[in-house]
């Protein structure tokens, strides 16, 4: 109760101070948060589960999310004449190099920019080290993200231009896609395994618990049982993310984002520290150089993030206190330059996980497939580095 109570009370003194607007955008942020934490949603956990082990339950659970979320704002969009906007970017070759970069780097993070942050939020001291260094990467890739676009590529190509009905067949037609190639591999991995018992052990139960964090939809039994059925925290998760998506569309006018925020959480201490935006060809420019000048909880992504840590913090709470063991140096140090390549290269690819992968394909927008499909790619690097990392 003492949480919700101070959740509360930071919502009505963020609306006091910077508008009603940015105290509901806390308050969906706490939303985020306690959804992502309490149904242990990890985009980036949900990859590597299929990378290694063949198991499709969180990129099923991701592609329903997808499906949910545009079929909430795609009519959304194109019906409300320019006052609500999509993620939608142009196919640069900045595009294609940074989504591979971040998601080789998510797995050595043990995060992408959500789980960076609801981990972090959980207590998670991996996490709370990456967190840093993904706010530097994010602020300096800023700087260097129109040299990136300049190199070139493809212009964006946004598929509610065909009308709001066609993007979504479309994007649901993809979703179906990935998610049946999805099974089909984990039923051809199954066919070429010896006969064993699905459920795993109760060590494993355990070991998956503390690797996502305390706090669960699913009781410990279920979590046994996930390995032979779509675990409810997967389903319950992206349903709840998709409504919480959808209101923040509503009320921020733009869609859900994870990097731009850390990125002027970074841009803001270098500031502090004496650097000068002036001339920057980012940060030096509106509407960013605002974004700057103005205070914190005046920025959309800014006060999201900041209920985000809030409500996985609360929902950590809900089955005891947080796992705050350390990690090994050499792993501590390997999630720490991750993070900084995360940051970094989420700027040249548009955002992350968030703001990229479900923002694009949400809204049609076909360099949300190009990030997924590069991003992927990288992760299955990333996965086998981290391998070597924890040997």
């Amino acid at each position: 109760m003492l949480l919700i109570a101070g959740g509360l009370a930071g919502v009505l003194a963020v609306a006091y101070a910077a508008g009603v607007r940015q105290g509901l955008l806390v308050l969906l942020g706490i939303g985020f948060g306690a959804v992502l934490q309490g149904a242990r949603f990890g985009f980036t956990t949900g990859w590597r589960d299929f990378i290694e082990r063949r198991d499709p339950q969180g990129l099923w659970a991701q592609m329903l999310l997808m499906v949910l979320a545009a079929a909430v704002s795609l009519p959304l969009i194109a019906g409300s004449g320019g006052e609500l906007v999509g993620a939608v970017a142009p196919l640069t070759i900045s595009l294609v190099l940074g989504a591979f970069l971040f998601g080789a780097a998510m797995q050595l993070a043990d995060g992408c920019g959500s789980g960076t942050l609801y981990k972090a939020g959980a207590g998670a001291p991996l996490s709370f080290a990456v967190l840093p260094t993904f706010a530097l990467g994010s602020f300096v890739g800023a700087s260097h993200q129109p040299g990136w676009i300049a190199l070139g590529g493809l212009p964006a190509v946004d598929l509610l231009a065909w009308g709001w009905p066609t993007a979504l067949a479309l994007t649901v037609a993809g979703c179906g896609l990935v998610a049946w190639l999805a099974g089909r591999a984990q039923a051809q991995s199954a066919a070429s395994q010896p006969a064993a018992s699905p459920i795993p052990t109760p060590q494993d139960a355990a070991r998956q618990v503390m690797r996502a964090g305390t706090a669960s939809f699913a009781p410990a039994a279920e979590t046994a049982r996930a390995g032979s059925r779509w675990a409810r925290r997967w389903w319950l998760g992206a349903l709840l993310l998709a409504a919480l998506y959808g209101l923040h569309l509503v009320v921020a006018g733009q869609p859900w984002g994870i990097v731009y925020g850390i990125g002027v959480w970074g841009a803001k201490i270098a500031s502090a520290l004496g650097w000068s935006p002036v001339g920057d060809p980012f940060w030096g420019v509106e509407p960013h150089a605002t974004r700057l000048a103005e205070p914190l909880l005046a920025d959309i992504t800014s006060v999201t993030n900041l209920g985000l840590l809030y409500g996985a913090l609360a929902a950590s709470r809900w089955n005891g206190p947080a796992d705050v063991r350390l990690p090994s140096n050499r792993r501590l140090i390997a999630a720490c330059v991750a993070g900084l390549v995360m940051g970094y290269s989420s700027r040249m690819a548009f955002g992350c996980n968030v703001g990229a992968y479900l923002g694009g394909i949400a809204s049609a927008s076909l360099h949300g497939w190009v990030w997924f499909a590069l991003a992927f790619a990288g992760s299955i690097i990333g996965v086998r580095i981290r391998r070597r990392i924890a040997n």
